[in-house]
């Protein structure tokens, strides 16, 4: 009787335990959708801009727990794809509260971090700032109030922003989270209404599978069904290389490929590190060929002139190969593609436009995998480990071509309210040439 009872309680403990649980996720996922809202620093200004908001019938925003756990940001992304039909009516939402955010006067800012980032634990003035502007924009809840104390609150609410605004998640107000930070709500408002005449353009049906790559965001969508099956962060093109908008068709996969490389990289880059060491070709594993094919050495080669651009260039697979292990073609004129890469380091950092237009992708295997099994069911990921482990080239053939939208979204919501910007790397939203990016030069903002 006495085991009996005690198993009945356990079982009811741990039963109440499982919907408690339920109930945080649920709380911590109502916050972490909480819609972009806010108010000017000054605190009457703050005030009353929050009572406005709770006035127009937002409950979810002021009402949520925000769960402090990593698993909960999690909730900032969506299972929606970004070029859902759906977006644009998403952001015109967005676009009313941040209109209602402008006209009440907008949001403070935070004091420079003068090389010296803040943490959880830590005690400092501008943490009072970082909490108003956090509540301004509904990543901090107002309850939260507005110590000096770098708590678990602030922490998350942190976190939350910079995953919205495309940062890394590490919860450390550095230069880079307080330069999003100090962007102003009127250059977010230009931002949302420039993205839903982009998005409103591309809401009709993509496909039910297609591969769509975000070049500000640095981001890449594997869509199947009105649902992303995966995202990729990705590596694009730089400010003088820029990656091309387009919409093609992928077609073909590479497995172990060679790297012939573009007229533009033999002129920018190859002759310029050969002149400095003429070694370097032979330790990069790239071999040079007239167009008869006839291997040819690198000193009959006039480095001194554009000469070498007469020739090509062509780099052996292996661990050095600058296309990594695969590579996805699409049709298009820019002679891009998409690609694995042995440079996995970049993938972890903010600023990831380092490319010569091609967009490298993490977790390539993921994706490969998911394009052939979507049109050559004989594939799958053993197979695919397999023929990459072997080292030798394969090309296959997809037998239906999977569409792919290469895009420029600096700014789009989700169906739970979610607000994400991204920076305007490329100049494409006119907000340099505007003068309005808070600060910052167009010169600075392309160095």
């Amino acid at each position: 009787m006495t085991v009996s009872v005690r198993f009945s309680v356990a079982t009811a403990w741990h039963a109440l335990r499982g919907q408690a649980g339920k109930l945080a996720l649920a709380a911590s996922a109502l916050g972490l959708v909480a819609a972009s809202v806010g108010a000017s620093a000054p605190a009457h200004a703050q005030s009353a801009a929050l009572q406005s908001l709770r006035a127009t019938n937002q409950p979810v925003e002021w009402q949520d727990r925000f769960d402090t756990s990593t698993e909960g940001l999690k909730a900032v992304e969506s299972v929606t794809p970004t070029l859902s039909a759906e977006t644009p009516d998403y952001i015109a939402s967005a676009i009313d509260r941040y209109s209602r955010i402008v006209q009440l006067g907008g949001w403070g800012t935070v004091s420079s971090a003068n090389g010296k980032a803040l943490r959880i634990g830590a005690r400092d003035q501008r943490i009072v700032e970082l909490r108003r502007r956090l509540m301004a924009s509904g990543d901090l809840e107002q309850r939260a109030g507005l110590s000096d104390t770098f708590d678990s609150y602030v922490d998350a609410g942190l976190r939350r922003f910079q995953l919205r605004h495309g940062l890394q998640a590490d919860g450390l107000l550095g230069d880079n989270t307080i330069k999003a930070l100090n962007v102003t709500a009127e250059v977010r408002l230009r931002q949302l209404e420039t993205n839903l005449v982009r998005l409103r353009s591309m809401s009709g049906f993509l496909g039910d599978r297609y591969v769509m790559v975000n070049i500000p965001a640095a981001q890449i969508e594997a869509v199947e069904n009105g649902r992303v099956r995966s995202r990729h962060t990705a590596v694009v093109g730089k400010i003088d290389r820029q990656s091309p908008i387009l919409n093609s068709k992928i077609y073909e996969l590479n497995f172990n490929p060679y790297w012939t490389v573009p007229v533009s990289i033999i002129r920018k880059d190859l002759i310029p590190k050969m002149k400095d060491d003429p070694e370097y070709l032979a330790r990069n594993h790239i071999r040079i060929f007239d167009w008869k094919g006839n291997e040819l050495n690198w000193q009959q080669i006039d480095w001194n002139t554009n000469d070498a651009t007469k020739y090509q260039f062509r780099q052996d697979p292996g661990d050095e190969n600058s296309l990594g292990t695969v590579r996805i073609n699409f049709h298009n004129t820019h002679q891009v593609y998409l690609h694995d890469t042995p440079s996995k380091t970049l993938f972890g950092s903010d600023y990831r436009f380092h490319s010569s237009g091609c967009v490298r992708v993490q977790n390539v295997r993921e994706l490969v995998t998911w394009l052939l099994q979507s049109t050559t069911p004989d594939w799958d990921r053993s197979r695919v480990d397999s023929v990459i482990r072997t080292g030798e080239r394969e090309d296959v053939k997809l037998k239906s071509s999977i569409p792919i939208y290469m895009t420029y979204v600096t700014a789009w919501a989700n169906a739970d309210g979610v607000v994400h910007f991204r920076d305007d790397i490329y100049d494409r939203d006119g907000l340099y040439a505007q003068g309005v990016q808070d600060g910052v030069t167009e010169t600075q903002a392309r160095l």
